[in-house]
């Protein structure tokens, strides 16, 4: 590789050019590209073209191409210039010759002209009023045409399927809870649209005693004997109706069913019973 193919090619590889994107700027084939790169400049087309395409070839990857000409032109080959063609001798007739020729070209002339009349007349008179006939005549229009009629479209109905009707959902029953009566120290509580009780108490004063009693044919105790503390927290779920009977009211936070109970102010034993009206279907 010569000094100036590897100046060419060093600076190519600093831009990121590759050969085939060398061919696209400088619309030189690779080969030749190539070639230059190598010093071989014996396969371009001719040492014009060698200049030439080095200095495309320079401009394309940011050289100087006058500098770089300038640089190695010892190693560029000179551009030769095309040797003068001589020009061609002109073989010069004999009299002879001349002589038949001018008889030849005399005989041909008196025979065409005539020719060349008869067939001005015949292109005029015969030919040209038949195409003019021929274009002017009207195209007979069939029987047929007056009798068809335009196709009427019929209009496309678009039967679109009726809505599913969207299902309302029907709203939650709400939690009835109702003090029905008191007698003495006995609440009456009923709770309707429920299927469970669900009784929450918390020891908000001193110490608290109960029991929790089951009401069905057994009257089954849950709790008999229960003692809570102070700030302790209970709670039970029921399916059945249940009575509480509870030491001191007032030491007590009752919910039933996120419902708070009014327990009173007084440190009074109190019993509550709590009827659950389950929903019939």
């Amino acid at each position: 590789m010569s000094d100036l193919g590897q100046l060419l090619k060093k600076a190519r590889m600093q831009k990121g050019i590759s050969l085939d994107e060398l061919q696209d700027l400088t619309k030189i084939r690779t080969r030749y590209l190539e070639a230059i790169e190598e010093g071989n400049y014996k396969i371009l087309p001719g040492n014009f073209y060698v200049r030439a395409f080095i200095k495309s070839y320079s401009e394309a990857v940011g050289l100087e191409p006058d500098e770089v000409l300038r640089l190695y032109r010892s190693v560029i080959p000179e551009t030769n210039p095309e040797p003068a063609k001589e020009p061609k001798r002109r073989h010069t007739k004999t009299p002879r010759n001349s002589d038949k020729m001018s008889k030849w070209a005399s005989a041909l002339l008196v025979i065409a002209f005539p020719l060349l009349i008869l067939g001005v007349l015949y292109y005029y008179y015969v030919k040209l009023p038949n195409e003019d006939k021929a274009s002017r005549t009207p195209v007979p229009l069939t029987n047929n045409a007056s009798e068809i009629e335009p196709e009427v479209q019929e209009p496309i109905v678009i039967v679109e399927p009726d809505p599913e009707p969207i299902p309302i959902a029907e709203p939650e029953p709400v939690v009835e809870i109702n003090l029905v009566r008191t007698e003495g120290t006995t609440d009456y509580y009923e709770i309707k649209n429920s299927e469970q009780l669900v009784v929450k108490l918390q020891v908000v004063g001193d110490q608290c005693w109960m029991a929790i009693q089951k009401l069905n044919k057994n009257g089954e105790f849950i709790e008999e004997n229960l003692s809570l503390k102070r700030n302790e927290e209970r709670e039970w779920t029921f399916d059945d109706s249940v009575y509480f009977n509870i030491g001191k009211a007032n030491a007590l936070k009752m919910t039933i069913n996120g419902t708070e109970i009014n327990m009173g102010d007084m440190p009074n034993p109190r019993r509550l019973q709590l009827n659950l009206e389950k929903t019939i279907l």
